[in-house]
């Protein structure tokens, strides 16, 4: 079982910057692959980015804003995010897919952290 943490969410003005963090636990983090989604009141579950051994890409939404990385040595990834508009209001997840491949599809993912909310005030 793998355990996920995200942090570094809060309120921020429009053009502004924010970083989020997640710590998973566990020793196969550095096979998995790790997406960032995020769900804002009414909407669905948002593809944001993923990182793994092959493949790094972002949703076109945030592409040019956001970045995101991973330090396998701390089993954190973070999501870098930037230029931020009010249209990134959201709770934002953490999330571990075992396969490794690297998948915008929310349901590839097997863990998931509670979420932490990003507010973008305009």
């Amino acid at each position: 079982q793998v355990q996920l943490v995200e942090s570094g969410g809060g309120l921020v003005q429009a053009g502004g910057s924010l970083k989020l963090s997640c710590v998973a636990s566990g020793r196969a983090f550095s096979t998995y692959a790790m997406g960032w989604f995020r769900q804002a009141p009414g909407k669905d579950r948002e593809f944001v980015a993923v990182i793994s051994w092959r493949t790094t890409y972002y949703a076109d939404s945030v592409k040019g804003r956001f970045t995101i990385s991973r330090d396998n040595a701390k089993n954190t990834v973070a999501l870098q995010m930037n230029s931020l508009e009010p249209e990134d209001t959201a709770v934002y997840y953490c999330a571990a897919d075992r396969t490794s491949y690297g998948s915008s599809a929310w349901r590839d993912y097997d863990y998931w952290g509670q979420g932490t909310q990003v507010t973008v005030s305009s």
